[in-house]
């Protein structure tokens, strides 16, 4: 599991990472960080794909969150025993409710006054 998570979030990291400094062009003497690097980038994307360059990183962007959700989904299924167990101890099933109104009135007025 610790591999499927390495292999899932690095590319991602390395994605988001290389899109946000070459967006704002923080190049760091590096070509590939330059906002020329970006558009050529996305310029040869959309010729190949046929779709207009400023539509791509949208599409990316979805697909990220789409694989997120499916990797989350798996390890939620392979957990789903400890996730559960965790459910039952942070929330305990209640007590019936007459009991618990009971113990609220009771202790709900110690005054001795008439």
């Amino acid at each position: 599991m610790k591999w499927f998570l390495i292999l899932w979030a690095c590319p991602v990291i390395l994605l988001t990472g290389w899109y946000g400094l070459s967006y704002y062009d923080m190049s760091f003497g590096i070509f590939m960080l330059t906002r020329q690097a970006h558009d050529l980038v996305f310029a040869v994307y959309g010729h190949v794909l046929g779709l207009p360059p400023e539509t791509i990183p949208p599409l990316v962007a979805r697909a990220i969150a789409f694989d997120s959700l499916v990797v989350f989904a798996i390890i939620a299924f392979r957990k789903r025993r400890e996730i559960r167990a965790w459910y039952g101890k942070r929330f305990p099933a209640g007590q019936p409710a007459e009991s618990a109104i009971a113990s609220f009135a009771k202790d709900a007025n110690l005054s001795s006054a008439p």
